[in-house]
């Protein structure tokens, strides 16, 4: 099995879709105003956008992009007017975040993990 893609909700797809070219997604399906489809720059992944009248309560959606080169990457966005609402972390479980949130407040974290993206210390072996 493989991810194919991940769809979140959005207000106004437009403007969530020109957060998401800044972040380096590349558009391939444009159906504005309901619906645009990205490639991630690495990897087979997609991820798309979907019209919404109305976002979802609580915690909501929350989509990891990892980018082996964070620092370079969090001082682009910068300059690009992207506001974080946390900066650049080594965390506890062996990764490096940046959080920001997107036009319609769903959360983004950019992380790089090395080895550990999928083989930290205490992954369990069966």
């Amino acid at each position: 099995m493989n991810l194919n893609q991940v769809t979140i909700p959005s207000i106004d797809v437009e403007k969530a879709s020109t957060f998401y070219k800044t972040l380096g997604l590349k558009l391939i399906v444009d159906a504005l105003p309901d619906y645009v489809r990205f490639e991630c720059p690495d990897g087979d992944a997609t991820f798309s956008i979907h019209k919404v009248e109305e976002l979802p309560y609580g915690n909501g959606v929350i989509v990891y992009f990892e980018h082996e080169d964070l620092d370079d990457l969090a001082i682009y966005l910068k300059k690009k007017g992207i506001i974080f609402t946390s900066e650049l972390a080594a965390k506890s479980w062996l990764w490096h975040e940046a959080h920001l949130e997107d036009p319609d407040g769903n959360q983004i974290i950019l992380y790089s993990a090395g080895q550990h993206r999928k083989n930290p210390p205490w992954r369990i072996n069966e």
